[in-house]
């Protein structure tokens, strides 16, 4: 339980428990992220100040493992929060469209936070199952609270699920767009370097066969990329998906969906999920 004052995380055995740190969860985040840098502000924060390009690995885990915290990190969570807002201070520039831009400023840092919902909702429906309207709601209003704990005041986001659709449809309409950092993010042909966390010996087997892995990775990073990320957003950006992906992805997602349910909870769940859910059932019994 956070302290008293602090923003609360989203409560334990709720929507957000069983999504964030299931692993197919990890399938997720490509289309969440290209979501967000497609809005002008938040590419050019990325494109002129992220290490993306230069450290991808490293700011994935350091994504993930903030990510986490938000969700299971009790006490821990609402700290998570104020480092990030402290990391965004001095991130600032202008964007596609001559605009200046802050990373915190109440539009740019609300829309990063709210493309988690839809697209949680929409893969959801291929790799877990369809979320029902009862739990949609609870996504919703346990998403809020992630977002207090990153310091987006209620002002900022839309409080209700009959308010967000509409705020969601004008951010498409008027704001998203293909930037740099979308076109990079779902080229088939980017160049990304050879993992450099793990072992030893799988760093340097990865990095003699990266060659021979990355394309076939990078194709199914896009595929993935795009079909997870909602058809509206998709069809914003101005992302191509056929029918004939759409099938692949079913199957996949089927696929996906019978095996991950039967994996015993060490291989289902990333570390800290199992042991805060460990904690949590241990703590009921």
């Amino acid at each position: 339980m956070a302290s008293t004052g602090e923003p609360s995380p989203p409560p334990a055995g709720g929507v957000l428990w069983s999504l964030a740190g299931d692993v197919r969860g990890l399938l997720m985040l490509p289309a969440a992220l290209t979501l967000q840098v497609a809005h002008p502000a938040v590419g050019a924060g990325v494109d002129d100040h992220s290490v993306i390009r230069t450290d991808p690995w490293g700011r994935g885990e350091r994504s993930l493992s903030s990510l986490l915290l938000w969700v299971y990190g009790g006490e821990e969570a609402a700290e998570e929060g104020r480092r990030l807002r402290r990391l965004h201070r001095t991130i600032r520039g202008t964007d596609t469209r001559g605009r200046r831009y802050h990373a915190l400023t109440p539009e740019n840092y609300a829309w990063v936070h709210a493309t988690g919902f839809p697209v949680y909702r929409h893969a959801s429906r291929y790799l877990v199952r369809p979320l029902t309207g009862a739990q949609e709601r609870a996504l919703y209003r346990e998403w809020l609270q992630v977002g207090r704990i990153l310091g987006i005041h209620d002002r900022d986001m839309p409080q209700t699920i009959e308010e967000f659709w509409p705020y969601y449809r004008r951010m498409l309409a008027e704001e998203v767009e293909a930037t740099v950092v979308v076109r990079e993010l779902v080229a088939a042909d980017a160049p990304v370097p050879p993992p450099d966390r793990g072992p030893l010996l799988l760093r340097l087997l990865l990095r003699a066969l990266w060659p021979v892995l990355l394309p076939p990775l990078a194709r199914f990073r896009r595929f993935l990329t795009v079909g997870l990320m909602p058809p509206d957003a998709r069809q914003a950006i101005g992302l191509d998906w056929t029918p004939a992906q759409e099938r692949r992805l079913r199957r996949f997602g089927a696929v996906v969906r019978r095996i991950v349910p039967v994996l015993p909870e060490r291989l289902r769940y990333l570390p800290r999920a199992r042991s805060a859910r460990a904690a949590w059932r241990a703590g009921r019994a």
